[in-house]
């Protein structure tokens, strides 16, 4: 239980970048697999980086990707990003635990709950979507227990790192 914990969310600055670049390329090839992501398809390093440099430079209604850091503690232990974001209109979240040992603390959902917010507001959002891989549990739990509604499932390939794979959709409406 993680009600006893100091659960921070932030946004996430241009100095946090490297901990999601290290995230994807630190990755076991099995791990990736999970979350549907292909490792020929992952930007080198530096791209990324500069990717990032780039799109932090932008005002944020500008922006291709809104990210957050999930603190537990006083450490990161995660983060969630936006992509494919409609300012005012929808966006769609990715969420990240990076310690494959906190996995299963049941720490996606506090944190899923706490972004949300910050997601409808900073980006003006009327709809927030996740999309995970169908065949990865966890963050389809997660959603279901931060409250998120389930759409349908169907085969896409989600964003530019993604092989071809069956996901499931899910969304969140602004709270009236």
């Amino acid at each position: 239980m993680t009600t006893e914990r100091d659960l921070i969310v932030r946004e996430m600055q241009l100095v946090d970048v490297d901990m999601r670049i290290d995230y994807f390329h630190n990755a076991s090839d099995d791990y990736l697999r999970t979350l549907g992501v292909d490792r020929a398809l992952l930007p080198a390093r530096e791209a990324w980086h500069v990717f990032y440099e780039e799109d932090y430079a932008r005002p944020v209604r500008e922006r291709v990707n809104y990210s957050l850091v999930w603190e537990l503690d006083g450490r990161a232990v995660g983060f969630s990003s936006a992509d494919h974001i409609v300012f005012g209109k929808q966006a769609f979240m990715h969420l990240h635990v990076l310690s494959p040992t906190q996995r299963r603390d049941g720490l996606g959902a506090d944190f899923v709950k706490a972004s949300a917010p910050i997601f409808f507001q900073t980006l003006e959002l009327e709809h927030l979507f996740c999309e995970p891989n169908a065949f990865n549990v966890a963050p389809n739990r997660t959603l279901q227990r931060a409250g998120f509604r389930y759409l349908f499932t169907h085969e896409t390939t989600p964003g530019p790192m993604n092989f071809p794979q069956v996901t499931t959709r899910w969304v969140l409406d602004r709270p009236a």
